[in-house]
Protein backbone atom coordinates (compact mmCIF):
# COMPACT_ATOMS: atom_id res chain seq x y z
CA UNK A 1 0.00 0.00 0.00
CA UNK A 2 1.23 3.51 -0.84
CA UNK A 3 -0.01 7.03 -1.36
CA UNK A 4 -0.67 9.03 -4.53
CA UNK A 5 3.06 9.59 -5.21
CA UNK A 6 3.51 5.92 -6.08
CA UNK A 7 3.14 6.41 -9.85
CA UNK A 8 5.87 9.03 -10.08
CA UNK A 9 8.02 7.06 -7.63
CA UNK A 10 7.89 3.91 -9.79
CA UNK A 11 8.80 5.89 -12.93
CA UNK A 12 11.81 7.50 -11.23
CA UNK A 13 12.92 4.17 -9.74
CA UNK A 14 12.70 2.46 -13.15
CA UNK A 15 14.93 5.13 -14.69
CA UNK A 16 17.49 4.69 -11.88
CA UNK A 17 17.38 0.90 -12.26
CA UNK A 18 18.18 1.12 -15.97
CA UNK A 19 20.93 3.69 -15.39
CA UNK A 20 22.59 1.65 -12.64
CA UNK A 21 22.80 -1.49 -14.81
CA UNK A 22 24.12 -0.02 -18.07
CA UNK A 23 27.78 -0.85 -17.38
CA UNK A 24 29.73 -2.90 -18.27
CA UNK A 25 27.75 -3.43 -21.51
CA UNK A 26 27.71 0.30 -22.26
CA UNK A 27 30.99 2.16 -21.72
CA UNK A 28 29.74 5.60 -22.76
CA UNK A 29 27.87 8.31 -20.87
CA UNK A 30 24.11 7.81 -21.23
CA UNK A 31 21.29 10.04 -20.01
CA UNK A 32 18.25 8.21 -18.61
CA UNK A 33 15.33 10.63 -18.36
CA UNK A 34 11.77 9.94 -17.15
CA UNK A 35 10.05 11.82 -19.98
CA UNK A 36 8.26 11.19 -23.26
CA UNK A 37 10.27 10.80 -26.49
CA UNK A 38 11.37 14.25 -27.69
CA UNK A 39 10.24 15.74 -30.99
CA UNK A 40 13.86 16.54 -31.85
CA UNK A 41 16.03 13.42 -31.40
CA UNK A 42 19.01 14.16 -29.10
CA UNK A 43 22.51 13.77 -30.45
CA UNK A 44 24.03 12.26 -27.29
CA UNK A 45 23.11 8.72 -26.12
CA UNK A 46 19.77 8.97 -24.28
CA UNK A 47 17.13 6.61 -22.90
CA UNK A 48 13.64 7.94 -22.20
CA UNK A 49 11.22 6.24 -19.79
CA UNK A 50 7.68 7.39 -20.65
CA UNK A 51 4.57 6.38 -18.68
CA UNK A 52 1.99 6.52 -21.47
CA UNK A 53 -0.97 4.68 -19.89
CA UNK A 54 -2.42 3.73 -16.49
CA UNK A 55 -5.05 0.96 -16.32
CA UNK A 56 -6.89 -0.73 -13.42
CA UNK A 57 -5.59 -4.15 -12.46
CA UNK A 58 -8.28 -6.71 -13.35
CA UNK A 59 -7.32 -9.33 -10.75
CA UNK A 60 -7.27 -6.92 -7.77
CA UNK A 61 -9.89 -4.43 -8.92
CA UNK A 62 -12.58 -5.47 -6.41
CA UNK A 63 -10.27 -6.94 -3.79
CA UNK A 64 -11.05 -4.25 -1.18
CA UNK A 65 -14.86 -4.53 -1.34
CA UNK A 66 -16.82 -3.95 0.84
CA UNK A 67 -14.97 -1.14 2.62
CA UNK A 68 -17.84 0.24 4.71
CA UNK A 69 -20.28 -1.22 7.22
CA UNK A 70 -24.05 -1.05 6.91
CA UNK A 71 -24.14 2.18 8.95
CA UNK A 72 -21.59 3.87 6.65
CA UNK A 73 -18.55 3.65 8.91
CA UNK A 74 -15.25 2.87 7.19
CA UNK A 75 -14.15 -0.70 7.94
CA UNK A 76 -11.09 -0.91 5.70
CA UNK A 77 -9.18 1.75 3.80
CA UNK A 78 -9.92 1.47 0.06
CA UNK A 79 -7.03 0.92 -2.34
CA UNK A 80 -6.84 1.47 -6.11
CA UNK A 81 -5.01 -1.36 -7.90
CA UNK A 82 -3.23 -0.05 -11.01
CA UNK A 83 -0.98 -1.28 -13.83
CA UNK A 84 1.54 1.10 -15.38
CA UNK A 85 2.53 0.90 -19.05
CA UNK A 86 5.95 2.27 -20.04
CA UNK A 87 7.46 3.13 -23.41
CA UNK A 88 11.27 2.94 -23.21
CA UNK A 89 13.06 4.51 -26.20
CA UNK A 90 16.78 4.80 -27.04
CA UNK A 91 18.63 7.48 -28.99
CA UNK A 92 22.24 7.64 -30.21
CA UNK A 93 24.55 7.55 -33.17
CA UNK A 94 22.99 5.37 -35.82
CA UNK A 95 26.27 4.51 -37.46
CA UNK A 96 27.55 2.99 -34.22
CA UNK A 97 24.19 1.34 -33.41
CA UNK A 98 24.03 3.10 -30.08
CA UNK A 99 20.23 2.89 -29.88
CA UNK A 100 20.21 -0.86 -30.41
CA UNK A 101 22.97 -1.36 -27.83
CA UNK A 102 20.99 0.65 -25.30
CA UNK A 103 17.77 -1.28 -25.93
CA UNK A 104 19.68 -4.56 -25.51
CA UNK A 105 20.97 -3.39 -22.13
CA UNK A 106 17.44 -2.38 -21.06
CA UNK A 107 15.99 -5.78 -22.01
CA UNK A 108 18.80 -7.61 -20.22
CA UNK A 109 18.34 -5.54 -17.05
CA UNK A 110 14.56 -5.95 -16.78
CA UNK A 111 14.76 -9.65 -17.61
CA UNK A 112 17.43 -10.21 -14.96
CA UNK A 113 15.81 -7.92 -12.34
CA UNK A 114 12.06 -8.02 -13.04
CA UNK A 115 11.09 -6.90 -9.51
CA UNK A 116 11.88 -3.34 -8.49
CA UNK A 117 14.56 -3.54 -5.73
CA UNK A 118 13.93 -1.83 -2.42
CA UNK A 119 17.28 -0.02 -2.41
CA UNK A 120 16.49 1.56 -5.79
CA UNK A 121 13.09 2.65 -4.45
CA UNK A 122 14.72 4.27 -1.42
CA UNK A 123 17.28 6.00 -3.63
CA UNK A 124 14.55 7.39 -5.89
CA UNK A 125 12.59 8.59 -2.84
CA UNK A 126 15.41 10.98 -1.95
CA UNK A 127 14.46 13.26 -4.83
CA UNK A 128 12.82 16.50 -3.61
CA UNK A 129 9.75 16.07 -5.80
CA UNK A 130 9.09 12.64 -4.22
CA UNK A 131 9.32 13.79 -0.62
CA UNK A 132 6.56 12.07 1.38
CA UNK A 133 6.23 8.97 -0.81
CA UNK A 134 5.91 5.72 1.13
CA UNK A 135 6.42 3.27 -1.74
CA UNK A 136 9.42 1.76 0.06
CA UNK A 137 7.11 0.64 2.90
CA UNK A 138 4.64 -1.10 0.58
CA UNK A 139 4.29 -4.85 0.97
CA UNK A 140 3.35 -5.40 -2.67
CA UNK A 141 6.42 -5.40 -4.94
CA UNK A 142 6.30 -3.92 -8.44
CA UNK A 143 7.13 -6.37 -11.25
CA UNK A 144 7.98 -5.48 -14.87
CA UNK A 145 6.86 -7.71 -17.73
CA UNK A 146 7.40 -7.07 -21.46
CA UNK A 147 4.42 -6.33 -23.67
CA UNK A 148 4.30 -7.73 -27.22
CA UNK A 149 2.97 -5.19 -29.74
CA UNK A 150 2.49 -5.72 -33.46
CA UNK A 151 3.05 -3.10 -36.16
CA UNK A 152 -0.53 -1.81 -35.99
CA UNK A 153 -0.46 -1.29 -32.21
CA UNK A 154 2.98 0.32 -32.40
CA UNK A 155 1.74 2.69 -35.11
CA UNK A 156 -1.23 3.72 -32.95
CA UNK A 157 1.02 4.28 -29.95
CA UNK A 158 3.42 6.52 -31.80
CA UNK A 159 0.50 8.25 -33.51
CA UNK A 160 -0.52 9.60 -30.11
CA UNK A 161 2.87 11.37 -29.86
CA UNK A 162 2.25 14.36 -32.12
CA UNK A 163 5.16 15.23 -34.43
CA UNK A 164 7.49 12.77 -32.72
CA UNK A 165 9.62 10.61 -35.04
CA UNK A 166 9.72 6.90 -34.33
CA UNK A 167 12.75 5.34 -32.77
CA UNK A 168 13.58 1.84 -31.55
CA UNK A 169 11.59 1.19 -28.36
CA UNK A 170 10.28 -1.51 -26.03
CA UNK A 171 7.08 -1.56 -23.98
CA UNK A 172 6.87 -2.86 -20.40
CA UNK A 173 4.01 -3.23 -17.94
CA UNK A 174 4.48 -2.63 -14.20
CA UNK A 175 2.26 -4.80 -11.99
CA UNK A 176 1.00 -3.99 -9.35
CA UNK A 177 0.73 -0.53 -7.74
CA UNK A 178 -1.73 -0.02 -4.86
CA UNK A 179 -2.78 3.52 -3.89
CA UNK A 180 -4.44 3.87 -0.47
CA UNK A 181 -7.23 6.22 0.47
CA UNK A 182 -6.72 9.01 3.01
CA UNK A 183 -9.51 8.15 5.46
CA UNK A 184 -8.72 6.30 8.68
CA UNK A 185 -10.88 3.22 9.39
CA UNK A 186 -12.83 2.91 12.62
CA UNK A 187 -10.84 0.77 15.09
CA UNK A 188 -12.27 -2.67 15.73
CA UNK A 189 -13.92 -3.51 19.04
CA UNK A 190 -11.69 -5.06 21.69
CA UNK A 191 -11.96 -8.72 22.52
CA UNK A 192 -14.57 -9.15 25.23
CA UNK A 193 -13.37 -12.51 26.51
CA UNK A 194 -9.67 -13.10 25.80
CA UNK A 195 -9.58 -16.54 27.42
CA UNK A 196 -8.03 -19.22 25.26
CA UNK A 197 -7.31 -22.72 26.56
CA UNK A 198 -5.79 -25.64 24.71
CA UNK A 199 -6.39 -29.05 26.26
CA UNK A 200 -5.65 -32.47 24.81
CA UNK A 201 -8.59 -34.73 24.11
CA UNK A 202 -9.57 -36.68 27.21
CA UNK A 203 -7.78 -34.40 29.72
CA UNK A 204 -9.48 -33.13 32.84
CA UNK A 205 -11.69 -30.18 31.96
CA UNK A 206 -11.67 -30.87 28.23
CA UNK A 207 -15.08 -31.27 26.57
CA UNK A 208 -16.10 -34.69 25.36
CA UNK A 209 -16.06 -35.39 21.61
CA UNK A 210 -19.10 -33.90 19.90
CA UNK A 211 -19.77 -31.32 22.64
CA UNK A 212 -20.01 -27.74 21.40
CA UNK A 213 -18.25 -24.83 23.04
CA UNK A 214 -21.52 -23.45 24.45
CA UNK A 215 -22.33 -26.78 26.02
CA UNK A 216 -18.85 -26.93 27.54
CA UNK A 217 -19.26 -23.46 29.06
CA UNK A 218 -22.64 -24.45 30.48
CA UNK A 219 -21.17 -27.64 32.00
CA UNK A 220 -18.40 -25.64 33.66
CA UNK A 221 -21.00 -23.30 35.17
CA UNK A 222 -23.19 -26.27 36.31
CA UNK A 223 -26.07 -25.04 34.19
CA UNK A 224 -28.56 -27.21 32.28
CA UNK A 225 -28.01 -27.30 28.56
CA UNK A 226 -30.90 -26.77 26.16
CA UNK A 227 -31.49 -28.69 22.95
CA UNK A 228 -30.00 -25.82 20.89
CA UNK A 229 -26.65 -25.96 22.69
CA UNK A 230 -27.33 -22.88 24.85
CA UNK A 231 -27.60 -22.94 28.61
CA UNK A 232 -31.20 -23.48 29.64
CA UNK A 233 -32.81 -21.31 32.29
CA UNK A 234 -33.77 -23.07 35.56
CA UNK A 235 -37.48 -23.83 35.92
CA UNK A 236 -39.78 -25.12 38.67
CA UNK A 237 -40.36 -28.86 39.03
CA UNK A 238 -44.04 -28.77 37.92
CA UNK A 239 -43.08 -26.69 34.91
CA UNK A 240 -40.33 -29.15 34.03
CA UNK A 241 -42.75 -32.09 34.32
CA UNK A 242 -45.30 -30.42 32.04
CA UNK A 243 -42.57 -29.47 29.57
CA UNK A 244 -41.28 -33.07 29.57
CA UNK A 245 -44.73 -34.47 28.86
CA UNK A 246 -45.25 -32.01 26.04
CA UNK A 247 -41.84 -32.86 24.61
CA UNK A 248 -42.60 -36.60 24.72
CA UNK A 249 -45.93 -36.01 23.05
CA UNK A 250 -44.29 -33.96 20.35
CA UNK A 251 -41.62 -36.57 19.72
CA UNK A 252 -44.15 -39.38 19.15
CA UNK A 253 -44.71 -40.08 15.51
CA UNK A 254 -48.16 -39.06 14.35
CA UNK A 255 -50.63 -41.90 13.84
CA UNK A 256 -51.66 -42.64 10.35
CA UNK A 257 -55.07 -41.31 9.51
CA UNK A 258 -57.81 -43.57 8.30
CA UNK A 259 -58.00 -41.62 5.11
CA UNK A 260 -54.47 -42.53 4.27
CA UNK A 261 -55.15 -46.25 4.56
CA UNK A 262 -56.42 -48.32 1.69
CA UNK A 263 -59.77 -50.03 2.23
CA UNK A 264 -59.46 -53.66 3.14
CA UNK A 265 -60.29 -55.92 0.28
CA UNK A 266 -62.53 -58.97 0.97
CA UNK A 267 -60.80 -62.29 0.91
CA UNK A 268 -61.18 -64.12 -2.33
CA UNK A 269 -63.15 -67.30 -1.98
CA UNK A 270 -62.67 -70.26 -4.22
CA UNK A 271 -65.51 -70.62 -6.65
CA UNK A 272 -67.22 -73.94 -6.24
CA UNK A 273 -69.37 -75.34 -8.96
CA UNK A 274 -73.02 -75.02 -8.08
CA UNK A 275 -74.73 -78.34 -7.25
CA UNK A 276 -77.04 -79.52 -9.93
CA UNK A 277 -80.65 -79.64 -8.75
CA UNK A 278 -82.09 -83.08 -8.28
CA UNK A 279 -84.54 -84.25 -10.84
CA UNK A 280 -88.08 -83.73 -9.68
CA UNK A 281 -90.54 -86.55 -9.54
CA UNK A 282 -92.54 -85.07 -12.35
CA UNK A 283 -89.64 -85.26 -14.71
CA UNK A 284 -89.14 -88.99 -13.93
CA UNK A 285 -91.10 -91.45 -16.02
CA UNK A 286 -93.96 -93.23 -14.17
CA UNK A 287 -93.20 -96.65 -12.77
CA UNK A 288 -94.94 -99.64 -14.35
CA UNK A 289 -96.53 -102.58 -12.64
CA UNK A 290 -95.70 -106.15 -13.33
CA UNK A 291 -98.63 -106.50 -15.65
CA UNK A 292 -97.48 -103.53 -17.66
CA UNK A 293 -99.99 -100.97 -16.28
CA UNK A 294 -98.72 -97.64 -14.90
CA UNK A 295 -98.55 -97.09 -11.22
CA UNK A 296 -100.79 -94.14 -10.43
CA UNK A 297 -100.36 -94.16 -6.69
CA UNK A 298 -97.43 -91.78 -6.94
Amino acid sequence: MSNALALAHVTQALALLIEANLPPDIDIAVKVEPRKPPADPPLEPTITVFLYQVTPNTSQRNHDLPTRASDGTLVRRPAAALDLHYLISAYGEEAELVGQRLIGSVVRTLHEIPVLPRDIIELAGQRPHLNGSDLAEAVQRVRFTPTAMDVDETSKLWGMLHQTPYTLSVVYQAVLVLIDGRETPVPAKPVERPEVRVLPLGAAGAPAPGVTSQEAVAVEADEPVGPSGKAAEPADEPTQAVAGAVARAETKPPAKSARGRKPAQPARTAKKPAARPAKSARSQPPAKNADGSEDTEN
